[in-house]
């Protein structure tokens, strides 16, 4: 039997990966699905792991879309729409992620393959909704909640720096920097201490009709709604 784990190095799915190891747990590949528009320091934390999977004889492997992220976000022919491209993903429209399960289903089922899934101890909702047979989730097994998975990885050196900035100290999730689950909180953080990435989210904008956040009583709250509301909260504190 092949044991597969699937890893987005955010901090529960590194945590997996990094106990399975230390304890010795069949391990014979990392999995992980690339969609082009992670932060750079989870590239980075990938690219460090490397010479460990390495040095425990664990095969590493990348997966992709079927077509380039942006072109299904920004360009894609969508029946029944005028317009291109299936826009932000998010909310009720979580296309990025529908593909990421299947393309990582697909390729553990052709294999016969078993897959850790990092879904913490406390993630019951998530844990209740998964039910294909081959999927193992060790960290509810080892009881291990989110809070749990942050420290243990903090504890083995891994901070998610971008610069100098931690990122689960500023985002719940270190999903996508595009996703538009992230919450006010989260985006006014990368507004403040990741700038980049902020301009990186109005280029975006600017190409698509749906505002980010959708609408709040009939106003629209996107990207650059948002600018300037939290420009406004700025000079007003």
């Amino acid at each position: 039997m092949k044991y597969i784990a699937s890893c987005s190095f955010g901090k529960d799915s590194l945590a997996m990966v990094l106990m399975l190891i230390e304890r010795g747990l069949p391990l014979d590949e990392v999995v992980f699905y690339d969609t082009g528009m992670e932060f750079q320091v989870i590239y980075d934390l990938r690219d460090a792991m490397l010479p460990i999977f390495q040095q425990h004889g664990i095969k590493y492997t990348t997966l992709y879309p079927d077509n380039p992220f942006l072109y299904d976000k920004l360009e894609r022919p969508v029946n029944g729409r005028e317009r291109r491209g299936y826009g932000w993903c998010g909310g009720l429209c979580r296309w990025g992620t529908t593909c990421k399960l299947r393309t990582i289903d697909q390729y553990a089922e052709r294999q016969g393959a078993k897959v850790y899934v990092g879904i913490a101890a406390d993630e019951t909702p998530r844990l209740q909704k998964e039910r294909k047979l081959y999927k193992l989730f060790p960290l509810a097994e080892f009881g291990m909640t989110e809070a749990d998975c942050l420290q243990y990885c903090y504890s083995a050196g891994y901070f998610w720096l971008e610069g100098s900035i931690r990122l689960y100290d500023i985002l719940d999730r270190v999903s996508c920097w595009c996703c538009c689950n992230k919450n006010l909180k989260e985006l006014r953080n990368i507004r403040q201490y990741l700038p980049e990435y902020w301009e990186k989210l109005k280029r975006l904008q600017a190409q698509l009709e749906r505002p980010m956040k959708g609408f709040y009583k009939g106003q629209p709250r996107g990207v650059f709604e948002l600018d300037e509301r939290f420009a406004r909260e700025d000079r007003d504190t």
